[in-house]
């Protein structure tokens, strides 16, 4: 099931396009015309609105589904004919557009609040198969694949901490039991001769990556295409409605691989280790000519690599960030409001 605070960021903001007076009403009217949402869902919504625990993500989420409803680009305020909740629904492949919401089988809507991360990967998924195919096999963990010795040598430096007597002498070793031991003995944070085994690692695993997931780009092509796909560019246009970090609402329209070349013309795409950083980081940054003005423009990110389950754990993740402002991304197109003395009225129910 959605967590409640995902149950009100998105449910509130499906409700709040279908022209209720507030969400108090909306809740009461409970409209047959959003599919997919319960009873229970109802219930739950009104006890959490009443309880005053998320007010801050009713009310956002509730002049973010307005703003959608009024603008130009949205539905013009134009009442839904059905709104479409997709709920806890997860396909078997990759997410192509993370919709959320789906307006008269039309508009797609992802809502993402408090969060600058892209995709969240296997380190194969990412830097082999560029996004293209979620299945990467592998007889070995990507921490073995591009860095075999590095990764060895900080084995190494933790199983004399933890006892080189409880642990065998390399790390493809390893089981479950292992894994526990390992866990229960290192502290979280790394210091002293741990920490800088642990950063020399780390240096190592991002400069190897950096290299393979250049060298899988080779030509620009495959480049252009591998920045639509980290920027979740996809054949049919969507909307992203939610919050920053800090609080600004996000709410802008999410371009095409085809609108995209109609304004910019793909320069390059960056990859680089990043040395400075206590893990395994590589930066990314992909550089685009507007069409319009011959201006550069730039998008910057970064993909974290760390282990899911504990350290030495057989499946890490890359967690693909954005660095760049959402509403400065080439590609994210905010929504246009009209001005407030020709906003229709979306109150349709009493």
């Amino acid at each position: 099931m959605p967590a409640p605070r995902t149950e009100v960021t998105e449910i509130v903001t499906g409700l709040a396009t279908m022209g209720f007076p507030s969400v108090g009403r909306a809740l009461e009217v409970r409209p047959r015309n959003f599919l997919n949402v319960e009873e229970r869902h109802y219930e739950a919504l009104g006890e959490a609105h009443d309880s005053g625990e998320f007010a801050a993500e009713f009310s956002r989420a509730w002049e973010n589904g307005v703003a959608f409803a009024r603008a130009a680009d949205g539905l013009r305020g134009r009442p839904p004919w059905s709104v479409e909740w997709k709920g806890n629904q997860r396909p078997p492949g990759y997410e192509q557009i993370p919709a959320d919401l789906r307006i008269d089988h039309v508009y797609l809507i992802s809502c993402k609040y408090g969060s600058n991360i892209l995709h969240n990967p296997s380190p194969g998924n990412l830097f082999v198969n560029l996004l293209l195919d979620r299945e990467h096999r592998s007889d070995v963990g990507w921490y073995q694949a591009v860095a075999p010795d590095a990764y060895q040598e900080f084995y190494a430096a933790c199983r004399r901490e933890v006892g080189e007597k409880e642990l065998p002498p390399l790390v493809t070793q390893l089981d479950d039991a292992h894994l526990r031991l390992i866990r229960d003995r290192l502290p979280k944070r790394l210091g002293g001769a741990l920490g800088s085994a642990y950063t020399e690692f780390s240096h190592t695993v991002a400069a190897a990556t950096a290299q393979q997931w250049a060298a899988n780009m080779r030509t620009p092509r495959r480049r252009e295409a591998m920045l639509w796909r980290l920027l979740r560019l996809e054949s049919a246009p969507y909307f992203v409605l939610g919050e920053a970090a800090d609080r600004t609402p996000l709410r802008y329209r999410v371009a095409t691989p085809w609108d995209f070349r109609l304004r910019y013309t793909f320069r390059e795409l960056y990859v680089t280790a990043n040395r400075e950083a206590q893990q395994p980081v590589v930066h990314w940054q992909a550089i685009v000519r507007s069409n319009a003005t011959d201006a550069e423009e730039k998008v910057e990110g970064h993909v974290e690599i760390r282990w899911s389950h504990g350290r030495f754990g057989p499946s890490p993740e890359a967690k693909v960030y954005l660095d760049t402002a959402h509403h400065s991304v080439p590609g994210y197109f905010p929504l246009d409001e009209p001005a407030p003395e020709s906003q229709p009225d979306l109150r349709l129910f009493d």
